[in-house]
């Protein structure tokens, strides 16, 4: 039966894909991951600069041009860095420039892709696809590229049933090939540093509309801090990445990587540069990461998610339990609040991820299995082992990895 299911799911994904733009990995090979107001747009678009973006592990730039000069200046500044540029001018959406803007820059090698707007409502989803369109009759070889807004927006803003419903509109009515959302899940709230109730029903509907439609969909970290948002730290960063990877996340996105500065609505801080481009300690941790996820890149890259379920007396909202798990694995136990397992496949192999989420707290993690398995841990480094069980300590947001 489980076999007949998986089946008619990939049948049904297939279905849903025919007719759908296609997905562009604007890094081939690679992991996407992107910085979010990236290098200032101005003298500070230096090879030094995209230099030091590529050295902490960021591929793809967005820095918010405003003139076609500013993209000119990037896209000498950034060549041969490895990091290429997402792109918008100021003029890009206006209908007697967008292809002037376009047929400018479309046939450079360091172009990721075009930006079309930031966490659109439904309202706008007509105007969007005309403006998808007319950057498609230009130029159909790049990525078209925007942010829908999080789950705990309300309905009515939204103008949806539902968040799924959301979600879903706009994969039918625009189809970029892809979707992308801002969710930052860790707050302070009443004095406490919290992870938001809705983060992994979030994860959920994302992965629920990817699966049925055959869309992927690229997700984020936060960065930088503003109120409610704390400065962030090490296992934040990570509850944040590893959780958004264990759903299929097929592109990770940061903000931001600059300090934007105190904007009168956000009193922004402590980003990875900051305001007077210097280095701070949130940039180690990023690198740190950012150079883990591409070594991941086998594992994550492509990758299509068959089931993810929690464990705990109380699993986060909209998620269901654990209930059967993958041989050669026969069991899974936590001594804290519960983990995330995934299971997931990929160029013809599979794998069963858990990833501590508790914000707070190390769990010791037992994993019953029958025979020989390889596997990757942030507790011990690969290795296989021929003994009934594994245990292991994870830190928070760290992760065990089997290959199945």
């Amino acid at each position: 039966m489980r076999i007949i299911c998986i089946l008619y799911l990939a049948a049904m994904t297939s279905i849903a894909s025919i007719g759908r733009e296609p997905y562009i990995n604007p890094v081939p090979g690679q992991f996407p991951i992107l910085a979010w107001y990236s290098i200032r747009p101005d003298a500070e678009q230096t090879t030094e600069r995209y230099q030091e973006l590529a050295e902490a592990g960021f591929n793809i730039s967005f820095s918010h041009f405003a003139t076609r000069q500013e993209i000119a200046n990037a896209l000498n500044a950034c060549r041969g860095t490895g990091v290429k540029l997402m792109l918008t001018t100021q003029d890009l959406e206006k209908e007697e420039h967008t292809g002037t803007v376009v047929n400018q820059f479309k046939n450079d090698e360091m172009v990721a892709g075009w930006f079309l707007r930031d966490e659109p409502t439904p309202h706008s989803f007509q105007e969007l696809k005309k403006f998808k369109e007319r950057i498609l009759s230009f130029d159909s070889k790049h990525m078209l590229y925007l942010n829908l807004l999080p789950n705990y927006v309300s309905l009515d803003y939204l103008g949806t049933s539902s968040y799924r419903e959301y979600i879903r509109k706009f994969v039918d009515d625009i189809d970029l090939g892809f979707f992308s959302y801002d969710h930052y899940p860790v707050v302070i709230h009443n004095g406490d540093t919290i992870v938001r109730p809705l983060f992994y029903s979030n994860l959920e509907d994302a992965l629920a509309v990817s699966q049925s439609t055959g869309e992927p969909f690229w997700a984020f970290a936060l960065s930088t801090a503003h109120d409610p948002y704390p400065t962030a730290t090490k296992e934040m960063l990570r509850l944040e990445v590893f959780s958004n990877l264990a759903y299929g996340a097929q592109g990770i996105q940061y903000f931001t990587y600059w300090n934007p500065g105190n904007t009168g609505t956000w009193n922004f801080n402590t980003a990875p540069i900051s305001l007077d481009g210097h280095k701070t300690h949130v940039w180690y941790l990023v690198r740190e990461l950012n150079k883990e996820i591409q070594q991941l890149a086998p594992v994550f890259l492509g990758a299509k998610v068959i089931d993810v379920s929690h464990t705990g007396k109380a699993i986060p909202q909209g998620t269901h339990p654990l209930k059967s798990l993958p041989l050669p694995i026969t069991g899974i136990q936590s001594d804290g609040e519960g983990v995330v397992v995934s299971h997931l496949k990929n160029a013809g192999k599979e794998y069963l991820m858990i990833v501590n989420r508790d914000l707070h707290h190390p769990q010791t993690v037992t994993i019953q299995k029958k025979g020989k398995v390889q596997y990757w841990s942030t507790c011990q480094p690969p290795s296989t082992d021929r003994s009934r069980n594994i245990q292991c300590t994870l830190n928070p947001g760290d992760y065990f990895i089997v290959m199945l």
